[in-house]
């Protein structure tokens, strides 16, 4: 299946303005697909090199842009993927593309290049940064129509492009275990040394039972035998990879809001219910709900993704215990969205008090497939 990227032309536009375009996103979401698609209608002017092969490596040399040259030859396109498993990739890129800007730079990254310290801060100022996330529902209804038992389907098993484009939910439960199990976390294990591997593992299935709900550090530390410092590193790590969202509340009345409360969603919702439980029908699941929740803030993130100025995505929560799933704040317009699995009337009475030119949603499954 070849699925329409909503990033596509939106790069396609940002071409030979004189950046670099930065590709990041978690493994398997289909980067190398799209940055090949970019660098096609080039035909011979174009290149694709992989990072991670050795004669591709050898030409990366700290200071010394000219040993690119071998390899990128005539091309006026180039595409460098995986970019972050190259010592020093931001200083050299920085250095390359000072010395010849009139070469269109695409670098592409499965994780956070924070995460590798390989490249943001060298190439500040000189790129566009996109994110690629998995399949939106907008990008699979490019290839299939959306109906009740596609968007079950989407919610179950997740919605990287491997998965989707499985036949088969026996294909599809090999392919998000897959993920989950051999790609995502590569990075966090090859630029960090995880010392305790177990515990690792253990924070995973725990955010993944509590997800969408206020989590406490403090709790998790202790549930767990290890440290409040160890637990916000793995987090930090986890959130760069692409793994899990950080959510947190929305204010501009801290005396009755919270706002340093913290809640943790996953960036695919395969991901986690593979951590849980993935064989069991959604309607027959008391998770549904969570996951419709999880499912439609990252459909929220993908939306943004394309945006020049994405809105900032929290969560509402007043002292008294009165909630609201998703808040979008983009400059002074403020939008509220509650989820629910079934539609049905939510007041908003309290929250429209406080911020009267809010406007407001209730969000179900089936605004995704009517």
């Amino acid at each position: 299946m070849i699925f329409q990227r909503t990033l596509k032309p939106i790069i396609t536009k940002q071409l030979f303005k004189g950046k670099m375009i930065v590709l990041l996103g978690p493994r398997q979401s289909g980067k190398t697909t799209l940055s090949k698609e970019l660098i096609k209608p080039f035909a011979d002017e174009g290149a694709y090199f992989d990072c991670q092969l050795s004669e591709v490596r050898r030409h990366f040399v700290i200071g010394e842009p000219d040993q690119l040259l071998p390899l990128i030859g005539t091309k006026k396109i180039v595409v460098f993927d995986e970019a972050q498993t190259i010592q020093d990739i931001g200083s050299i890129l920085k250095t390359f593309f000072d010395t010849y800007p009139q070469i269109q730079i695409i670098a592409t990254g499965s994780s956070s290049f924070d995460l590798a310290n390989k490249i943001k801060e060298p190439m500040t100022g000189r790129a566009y940064e996109f994110t690629l996330f998995p399949l939106s529902s907008k990008e699979i209804a490019s290839v299939k129509a959306i109906n009740e038992s596609i968007l079950h389907e989407t919610m179950l098993y997740g919605s990287y492009p491997a998965v989707v484009a499985a036949t088969t939910k026996e294909d599809k439960l090999l392919a998000i275990r897959s993920i989950a199990t051999n790609y995502l976390y590569k990075d966090v294990f090859t630029f960090e040394a995880i010392r305790n591997p177990k515990a690792f593992e253990d924070l995973l299935r725990a955010l993944a039972l509590q997800m969408g709900s206020l989590v406490s550090v403090n709790e998790l530390a202790q549930t767990l035998g290890i440290t409040r410092t160890t637990i916000n590193r793995y987090l930090r790590l986890l959130e760069q990879a692409f793994v899990i969202k950080r959510l947190y509340g929305f204010s501009n009345n801290p005396r009755n809001e919270l706002k340093k409360a913290c809640k943790i969603y996953f960036l695919d919702t395969g991901v986690r219910n593979v951590l849980v439980d993935i064989v069991s029908p959604l309607n027959d699941r008391t998770d549904r709900g969570a996951i419709f929740e999880n499912f439609f803030l990252t459909e929220r993130m993908k939306l943004g993704a394309a945006e020049t100025f994405p809105p900032e995505i929290m969560f509402w929560r007043s002292r008294a215990g009165e909630e609201i799933d998703v808040i979008e704040r983009s400059g002074p317009r403020i939008a509220a969205f509650e989820c629910k699995w079934t539609k049905q009337p939510v007041i908003f009475k309290k929250f429209l008090k406080a911020y009267p030119s809010a406007t407001t949603s209730v969000i179900s499954p089936s605004d995704f497939y009517l």
